[in-house]
């Protein structure tokens, strides 16, 4: 089933407001998440920009960093970056509508996963929207490669999903996941995974100005053989249960819910931007449509 069984867009009751650090710049930032009317979308802005436009409305062409992370930046080069957890929430729980204020470079980490942005919105509650959600159907295949990495959106009368990933580690090794992406599956096997990294890559990372505010508070961190997180993991093949989830996060920056079959092997931010560029490039293979309550109950 899409995201929302009525089929209408979807907004918050109130504001939703937290704070918390930037994985890779390391800098505290706060986050408020605000109700919107119909039509808006998803509108990030800058509250610490002051001299020119500080709203960047998310969109497929707006992503302009997708090595680490999915960073968005609007006309007048104000970037902001890490908003995948987030958007991912968005799209499961059904948010078509929403202003995010932030007043840094990069939203929050929090714990890593899109638990916390799940549990910041159910506090502020839900409220129907009367115009109908617009969802983007797959009408043909689309597929992107990078060297052994690949991904695809592909015809299906609902959102399904498909993710496999396969590091040379005995940790993570060869994981498989395919479920519907629905708000029920969301929560109970999406959301709490965690983003994860190797040990040997942090220095690196760090050196390159990334991953100063990454920690064991919020990325599961592996060591050759072990996990060096004292609880271990959170769940059986957590480690593509987050891929998804940042897939799901990247897709959603097209700004509508998909009826069609994600399918990615070893894809990261970069590839899934590659998939939603070569999408809006191809407007034979997609179409917008609004379903009505009743056809949704068929099948």
């Amino acid at each position: 089933m899409p995201a929302r069984p009525d089929h209408r867009e979807r907004t918050l009751v109130a504001p939703a407001i937290c704070a918390g650090v930037g994985v890779h710049t390391g800098q505290r930032v706060r986050l408020s998440i605000r109700p919107a009317s119909t039509g808006t979308g998803i509108v990030f802005v800058r509250s610490d920009v002051t001299d020119r436009d500080n709203r960047i409305p998310v969109a497929g062409d707006a992503v302009v960093d997708a090595r680490l992370n999915t960073m968005i930046e609007n006309a007048a080069g104000v970037q902001l970056s890490t908003i995948e957890h987030l958007m991912a929430a968005f799209c499961a729980l059904g948010v078509s509508n929403a202003v995010v204020e932030v007043d840094g470079p990069e939203l929050p980490i929090l714990d890593g996963s899109a638990l916390p942005f799940v549990q910041l919105l159910d506090r502020a509650g839900f409220r129907r929207q009367e115009a109908p959600v617009r969802y983007i159907q797959i009408l043909e295949p689309i597929h992107v490669t990078d060297g052994d990495k690949h991904a695809a959106l592909l015809p299906c009368d609902r959102y399904e999903m498909r993710f496999e990933i396969d590091f040379d580690n005995p940790v993570v090794g060869n994981q498989v996941i395919d479920f519907v992406v629905d708000e029920q599956t969301f929560r109970d096997e999406i959301m709490a995974a965690r983003t994860f990294g190797f040990a040997h890559e942090v220095e690196a990372l760090r050196q390159a100005g990334l991953a100063r505010g990454g920690s064991l508070e919020n990325a599961v961190v592996i060591d050759g053989d072990d996990i060096l997180n004292p609880g271990g993991l959170r769940m059986e093949r957590e480690f593509v249960r987050h891929k998804a989830l940042d897939a799901i996060g990247d897709l959603y920056v097209l700004g509508a819910p998909l009826l069609g079959r994600y399918e990615g092997y070893k894809a990261g931010h970069a590839v899934n931007n590659r998939l939603v560029r070569a999408l809006l490039d191809a407007p034979h293979a997609w179409r917008e449509v609004v379903l009505e309550p009743q056809l949704a109950r068929v099948g």
